[in-house]
This record gives C-alpha cells, sequence and structure tokens, in this order.
C-alpha cells in the first residue's frame, strides 16, 4: 500500500470520532513522520477564545497514535497510547495548526514519538512527547 492510500485508509478512519468533530485531516506520510491539520475556531477554543490546550493533545495524540499504528500495522499489532506530555508555548485564536508527529524510537513494543504543532507561520504552539505501547491486534474473521 503507498503513503497516499495510507492517508486516504487515515482520513476514514476518522469518521465519526473525536478527530472528525475536531476537523482533523491527515496531509501527509513519510517513513517515520505523520503530519496533519485542525482549524482553530468556536470548536476548539477555551472560554478566553483561545485554542484549548486539550484540542491541541487531542490533535497530538491522535497523529502519533495513528503514526505508531501504521508502523505496525501489517505485524498484525496495535499501538495504544500510555503516556502524553505537553508543553503549550503560545496562544492561538483562529486559522489552521499543523502537527507533526516523527518516531523517535521504535522498538517492538515500545515507540516514543515527539509532535510539534505549529501555526502558519512556523511558530511553535505546543510541543508533545508521546509513549505508546505496542500490543497484539485483535483479527477480525
Amino acid at each position: 500500500m503507498t503513503n497516499t492510500e495510507k492517508l486516504v485508509q487515515l482520513n476514514q478512519w476518522n469518521k465519526d470520532t473525536l478527530m472528525e468533530t475536531l476537523g482533523i485531516v491527515f496531509t501527509e506520510l513519510g517513513d517515520d513522520y505523520l503530519v496533519g491539520t485542525m482549524p482553530v475556531n468556536s470548536k476548539v477554543h477555551q472560554p478566553l477564545k483561545m485554542l484549548h490546550g486539550g484540542a491541541s493533545i487531542a490533535l497530538a495524540e491522535s497523529l502519533g497514535s495513528c503514526l505508531s499504528n501504521i508502523l505496525v500495522f501489517s505485524e498484525d499489532k496495535a499501538a495504544v497510547g500510555t503516556s502524553i506530555n505537553s508543553n503549550h508555548l503560545k496562544s492561538k485564536n483562529e486559522g489552521i495548526v499543523t502537527g507533526t508527529a516523527r518516531i523517535i524510537r521504535k522498538g517492538k513494543t515500545l515507540h516514543f514519538l515527539e509532535i510539534e504543532i505549529k501555526d502558519e507561520k512556523e511558530s511553535l504552539i505546543c510541543h508533545c512527547t508521546m509513549t505508546n505501547m505496542v500490543i497484539n491486534r485483535q483479527i477480525e474473521k
């Protein structure tokens, strides 16, 4: 399966999920990274009309989890998040944020990732690290 086909599949998985609700779209996939965007609007604001930190974390975790799962899917494995750490560095009121998840360490049972979320001017909005555990995937028959 090509990376383009994998992107189509990832975006189809988003139907009827939090990712669809938040408007997250996966846009680019490489051997060790995944990029996605999320609009910043009232749906993802906190009461001060700024991007909610939880929405940033939802974008980061979506990217990190999906990247890990793409990396192990053909092995009949699944990756599940066990830990995410975030630093919110700059506010954002409107526009688009782009997140890039990169695999830092791909072990047999553990993945460690870094996720950077930036605005249209490439300013760093949020920096996250994430740990995913690799488990056996239940095969539907």
